[in-house]
C-alpha cells in the first residue's frame, strides 16, 4: 500500500471523491502544513495556524496508481483559486499536493506544468505541492463524513456534486455498490 495526501478545500468533499474508489483502502480527513502539532477544527478554521484540510489516501497501486489519482484530482477541484473552493475561503481550503517521495512530487509537478501548457483552466493554477512534512488525523466526527451526513445541507448542495461528477466522469474506478 502506498498513501497520497491531497488539499482540494474542504476534506468534506474531497474525501467523498476518493474514498469509493477501486483500490483506495481507507481515506482519513486531517490537517498539514502548519505552525502547531495536532491542531483542532476550532484552530484550524481560525486561519491562524497555517494548515490546509487535507485528505490522506492509502491505496493499493496495483489497482488505482498515483496518477490516476493526481488526475481525479485535478478535476473534481478548482485549482486557480488562491485559498478557496466555492465559497470556502481560507488559507485552510488552498489547493494542494503533498508528496510523500521524490517520484510523488515528480508526477505531481510533470501534470501541473502539463495543464499549464495545456491551457487547461482559464486562470493559473495556484496548487502548490510539498513534500508532506507531518499529517494529523481531523476529530473523529469529520471522518466519513459525507456517509454519515449526507442529508446535511452542505453535503446535499456542495458535497454531493462532487460525489455525482466522479459517478459522471470516472464512473469505471468506483468500487461496485454494496
Amino acid at each position: 500500500m502506498e498513501q497520497a495526501t491531497f488539499g482540494g478545500g474542504c476534506f468534506w468533499c474531497t474525501e467523498a471523491v476518493f474514498q469509493n474508489l477501486k483500490g483506495v483502502q481507507k481515506v482519513v480527513s486531517g490537517y498539514t502544513g502548519g505552525r502547531i502539532a495536532n491542531p483542532t477544527y476550532k484552530e484550524v478554521c481560525s486561519g491562524l495556524t497555517g494548515h490546509n484540510e487535507v485528505i490522506q489516501i492509502t491505496f493499493d497501486p496495483a489497482v488505482i496508481s498515483y496518477e490516476e489519482l493526481l488526475e481525479i484530482f485535478w478535476k473534481t477541484h478548482d485549482p486557480t483559486t488562491l485559498n478557496q473552493q466555492g465559497n470556502d475561503v481560507g488559507t485552510q481550503y488552498r489547493s494542494g499536493i503533498y508528496t510523500h517521495n521524490e517520484e510523488q512530487q515528480h508526477l505531481a509537478e510533470a501534470y501541473k506544468q502539463k495543464l499549464t501548457a495545456a491551457n487547461a483552466f482559464n486562470g493559473p493554477i495556484t496548487t502548490e505541492i510539498l513534500p508532506l512534512k507531518a499529517f494529523y488525523p481531523a476529530e473523529n466526527y469529520h471522518q466519513n463524513y459525507y456517509n454519515l451526513n449526507g442529508s446535511q445541507p452542505y453535503c446535499q448542495f456542495v458535497v454531493k456534486s462532487k460525489v455525482d461528477k466522479v459517478k459522471a466522469v470516472f464512473g469505471e474506478k468506483l468500487r461496485e455498490a454494496v
